[in-house]
């Protein structure tokens, strides 16, 4: 049925309705297509009403950021070491503290300085005893009643005797002590002025000398280091000697500067970045483990596009610029950069130098509304 239907309307004859003529004057009309409008133009009755201002060129070397935190410089962590080995019996300084030269940290009752002191003791009567042999042998021997070589072996018990009272006041100083005032407490105090960051000792513990941990570790805050994560595609930014800028999270409008003193010779395997380590004075606000922003500089300065920072639109999570087209303005895309002195900003596409853009796109866009 549904074959004879279209053969019916092949031949514009029906069987139930007798002939239709075939006339086009009676088939409906092709629908019209609406073109979307183009949002990114603006069409305006007076453009001459909104300034217009000519982008500029701005000439700069390239720049890396990357991020990083302060370090203590190695070179720079003293630590404070106790010889003599015993009970500690007092603690004068704790985590955290600054410490000056030669300040008192801590005391240690020891048994070794007993015992040095014993030696000491003894080598002195020994000193003393061969001291009154060789006067007595100096005068035998001028007598005629020993021979020169009983002098001889006077003269080296002598010599003998005073190399031990040296090795034994020696020993009394390296162990901490004095040996002006016997005492088997040993104080122990700050090789260097600076902070302590590490403290293994408490008070009434034991310390086994240079088999113990070190009771403290203090480090010199003048100098940091700023260790930072640079890719393997960036490294041509880093070079030995160059200095980078150093701006703070915690502080945003201070501007530093760390010079480059090392880059690490083996990138990690997994992130793809070697260590890049940058030396600075501590201007007396850095932590460690502060957060940071570095920037690296390119060799060659690059030439790009600078406008008036009002020239930009801001919409959308996008940087957008007008400009002038026929009997109205377009808008176009554009990557911002940094701001610059001024109140200019930089351009890094989208715009090129010398080419007119609407002064406030703020204001247009608003009248566009």
């Amino acid at each position: 049925m549904v074959a004879g239907i279209f053969a019916c309307m092949l031949l514009s004859i029906t069987s139930c309705g007798g002939r239709v003529e075939a006339d086009g004057r009676t088939a409906p009309p092709p629908p019209e297509v609406e073109r979307e409008q183009d949002v990114n133009f603006i069409k305006v009755d007076h453009p001459e009403q909104f300034a217009i201002t000519t982008a500029s060129e701005y000439a700069a070397a390239p720049q890396l950021d990357v991020t990083g935190a302060v370090s203590p410089d190695i070179s720079l962590n003293i630590p404070v070491i106790s010889l003599a080995s015993g009970r500690i019996v007092e603690v004068d300084a704790r985590l955290g503290d600054s410490v000056k030269k030669g300040q008192l940290l801590m005391k240690v009752q020891s048994a070794d300085i007993a015992q040095a002191f014993s030696d000491y003791r003894q080598a002195i009567a020994d000193e003393t005893l061969s001291k009154a042999q060789l006067d007595r042998s100096r005068l035998l021997y001028e007598k005629g009643a020993i021979a020169q070589k009983d002098l001889e072996v006077a003269v080296d018990a002598d010599e003998k005797a005073k190399v031990t009272v040296e090795t034994a006041k020696e020993k009394i100083r390296v162990l901490g002590a004095d040996v002006d005032h016997p005492s088997t407490i040993v104080n122990v105090y700050a090789p260097v002025s600076g902070v302590i960051i590490d403290q293994q000792v408490t008070a009434a513990a034991g310390t086994q000398g240079l088999a113990s941990p070190n009771p403290f570790t203090i480090a010199d805050l003048s100098r940091v280091w700023v260790m930072c994560d640079v890719y393997e595609n960036n490294l041509p930014f880093v070079r030995l000697g160059e200095f980078a800028d150093i701006r703070l999270n915690a502080y945003p409008n201070l501007k530093l500067r760390g010079r480059i003193g090392n880059i690490g010779p083996q990138l990690d395997p997994n992130m793809r970045t070697a260590k890049v380590r940058l030396e600075l004075e501590n201007p007396g606000v850095l932590r460690f483990g502060m957060f940071v922003t570095a920037t690296f500089y390119g060799l060659e300065k690059t030439v790009h596009t600078s406008v008036p920072a009002t020239a930009v639109l801001h919409l959308h999570d996008r940087d957008w610029a007008y400009v002038p087209e026929g009997n109205g303005f377009r808008r176009v895309e554009v990557t911002g950069g940094k701001m610059l002195s001024g109140d200019m900003q930089e351009i890094l596409s989208g715009l090129s130098p010398g080419q007119k853009v609407v002064a406030m796109a703020l204001i247009l866009n608003a009248a566009a509304q």
